[in-house]
């Protein structure tokens, strides 16, 4: 089973653009953030698990985020793939926003 490290402050909420993913890296892991409604943001790793690409680069459309180089397609609540070529899940990371608007995520460890 994986753990999950301390919360760390990546950003404002105010930083994040709805729909528009933002990558990060935490403990020199890299995580994709995508902020989908007014206070909901999701982190996922960063890296697309077909082709070892940034899906922070990709679109996101409703809850799932396109990787720009072959189309998998990442469900951003459980990382599972929605769509080929990708067959393995991408890390779903803990997201809080504290009571100041800051996005604080919790890296689950590898």
């Amino acid at each position: 089973m994986s753990e999950t490290a301390a919360a760390t402050r990546v950003c404002a909420l105010a930083d994040l653009l709805v729909d528009q993913p933002h990558r990060v890296v935490l403990g020199g892991r890299p995580v994709c953030l995508v902020r989908t409604g007014d206070h909901e943001v999701h982190a996922i790793d960063d890296t697309c698990t077909h082709a070892d690409v940034s899906l922070a680069e990709g679109e996101v459309e409703g809850l799932t985020i396109e990787c720009w180089l072959h189309g998998s397609r990442f469900d951003l609540v459980t990382g599972e793939p929605t769509g080929l070529p990708a067959n393995r899940p991408v890390a779903v990371h803990n997201v809080t926003i504290d009571d100041s608007g800051d996005v604080l995520v919790a890296v689950k460890e590898q």
